[in-house]
């Protein structure tokens, strides 16, 4: 990656959103690329508690083995299968035999949304997660990803709508969190307008976020653009620094490695 554009990014990311945590990026590879290959896990396991280490600043590339979830497996690329009965998993249940999770009706509405999801189609052995200040020149990031307040996340939103017609600069679609800031993001990556993908709405996986924290997760190809931006947008306006002194004034919310009970 260009680092004059890494460095302009973290230069105007302390002057307009001050103490805000910093992003993380993802990218597909068939080598290590300096990060270190994440371990099999052992019981319980969620890849976006597992992102928390990345978020404090390691570098981490998973694989097939290292994925404990099936469904992050899935919307990572690295699995097409399905858990057996999952239209009743994500629905109402088996009685006496399964919980549902009942994010969805019924189980034939399930399997409808099923056949609409397509297969991440890449062919890489891990997919490579590090922090923005940790980028190395050989790193290309596929999409970048942000643990945001809401007051950041109107920044973001806003900006990423700076040079738009449309409204729909930003998407908000039904998924797990690894699905919001994977697998969404990267399909939109190589349309002819790019969008920004808002998540973390999975109640699956908010109790390994802040309880005042969402996703905003943009491919790069649009993001370098976001960053030529920053400084003749609204970020420059004194409307933005109202809001900046709120920024600076909240505490950093703290980056959750744990499953919260």
């Amino acid at each position: 990656m260009d680092q004059k554009i890494k460095a302009i990014f973290e230069s105007n990311w302390k002057k307009f959103f001050g103490n805000s945590e910093l992003p993380i990026i993802f990218y597909f590879s068939n080598e290590l690329s300096g990060a270190q290959e994440a371990a099999i896990p052992k019981g319980r396991s969620c890849l976006i508690c597992e992102l928390s280490k990345v978020r404090n600043g390691e570098s981490i590339a998973f694989n097939d083995a290292s994925l404990a979830c099936g469904g992050a497996k899935r919307y990572l690329g690295f699995s097409q299968g399905m858990r057996t009965n999952f239209e009743y998993f994500l629905s109402y249940g088996i009685p006496g035999k399964m919980e549902g999770e009942r994010y969805i009706r019924i189980p034939e509405m399930v399997k409808e949304i099923q056949k609409k999801q397509v297969h991440l189609p890449h062919n890489k052995e891990y997919i490579i997660f590090k922090r923005w200040d940790k980028i190395e020149t050989h790193d290309e990031p596929d999409v970048v990803i942000f643990f945001v307040t809401p007051d950041v996340l109107s920044g973001l939103f806003t900006l990423a709508n700076f040079d738009q017609v449309a409204h729909d600069s930003s998407i908000a679609p039904f998924g797990a969190g690894c699905g919001s800031i994977v697998y969404y993001p990267w399909l939109e990556k190589d349309r002819e307008s790019p969008r920004a993908v808002i998540g973390m709405f999975d109640p699956s996986a908010r109790p390994f976020v802040g309880p005042n924290i969402l996703t905003f997760a943009v491919p790069m190809v649009k993001f370098k653009k976001m960053i030529g931006y920053m400084e003749e947008s609204f970020l420059i306006t004194h409307t933005w620094d109202v809001l900046l002194k709120r920024i600076n004034k909240v505490m950093m919310p703290k980056i959750v490695g744990k499953f919260l009970q």
